[in-house]
């Protein structure tokens, strides 16, 4: 009976298998990064009215500790091109020390999230924008828009001028076709377990799947993209993930033509003030490509010492 049963099986586990093998995408797609221990330290740097009321603007800093297990770092439209020319070569300054960071974080247990802006389409039917495709839709506290740019208030308190676009080029020239951007930065490696999507919606029900509470962003640009995309920094805050964004491996649109005429490194740096005053904090890359010594040892405390499949 046993021998007679196991044959009458083989023909549905044969047929099984050949269909897994017909659909490689498929079936990575569903795969969901293991879940592991160990701790991030990240050195918060925040700007405030110190003390309270005072006038005076001050620095401060404090250590966050994020589990890798909760934490997504969201690359935000670091493409393959520009319409600015001094634009696409600050990214490709920057695409490879910023793939040096999110592999150093993605080999720790970090989930790493692709958002090249325009672009999905050329990752259609990949693992990586499918396991970001199938994440049920998630009740969210506020509506996710599809952009959240500045208000009048912080327009008025905006630190650079950047109503021309930013572009420092030389001669600017108008961009009337369409964006010529088509795919992320060849040098940023995506593979793994990452994921690709431009959706706020999408990102937000991934991120509730995956039981992800912290998010760093990185990318360009500060003033723009950063802060205003349906994942940027105005919509992640609002939506009470705790957000940071890392200062140095990300880059604005400014002019140094413009208002307050000022070097394009310092217009960057001003507009990071900026976030960490009305925002989020910034830390350095380097606090995402180690964690805490023995914090991802098997018996680390409140971890899942086996893999999430």
């Amino acid at each position: 009976m046993r021998r007679r049963s196991f044959i009458g099986m083989l023909p549905g586990a044969l047929a099984a298998a050949a269909a897994q093998e017909q659909e490689p995408g498929r079936q990575a797609a569903a795969l969901s990064r293991p879940r592991v221990p160990g701790t991030l330290s990240l050195t918060a740097r925040r700007r405030g009215n110190q003390p309270p009321g005072g006038g005076k603007i001050r620095t401060s800093e404090r250590v966050l500790r994020w589990e890798v297990a909760q934490t997504a770092i969201v690359i935000c439209d670091m493409w393959n091109t520009h319409t600015c020319n001094l634009s696409a070569q600050h990214v490709a300054v920057m695409a490879p020390r910023m793939n040096q960071v999110i592999s150093a974080a993605r080999s720790l247990g970090v989930m790493i999230i692709h958002a090249p802006s325009d672009t999905t389409t050329f990752y259609e039917g990949t693992p990586a924008r499918q396991r970001m495709q199938r994440a049920p839709k998630a009740p969210s506290p506020i509506p996710i828009l599809a952009s959240c740019p500045r208000d009048e208030a912080e327009s008025r308190a905006f630190p650079i001028d950047d109503a021309q676009g930013g572009c420092d080029d030389p001669i600017v020239k108008k961009w009337t076709g369409p964006y010529p951007w088509t795919r992320e930065h060849p040098a940023i490696d995506i593979t793994g377990f990452d994921g690709v999507s431009d959706n706020g919606q999408e990102i937000y029900n991934f991120c509730k799947q995956e039981g992800i509470t912290n998010i760093a962003l990185m990318g360009v640009h500060t003033n723009i993209c950063i802060l205003n995309r349906s994942f940027g920094i105005r919509q992640m805050t609002q939506l009470g993930f705790q957000v940071v964004l890392a200062r140095d491996l990300t880059d604005a649109m400014y002019d140094p033509r413009t208002r307050p005429f000022v070097s394009h490194t310092r217009g960057v740096e001003l507009v990071i003030e900026h976030i960490e005053t009305r925002w989020c904090p910034s830390i350095l890359s380097e606090d995402l490509t180690r964690v805490i010594q023995e914090t991802d040892t098997p018996s680390s405390v409140g971890m899942a010492a086996r893999p999430r499949i």
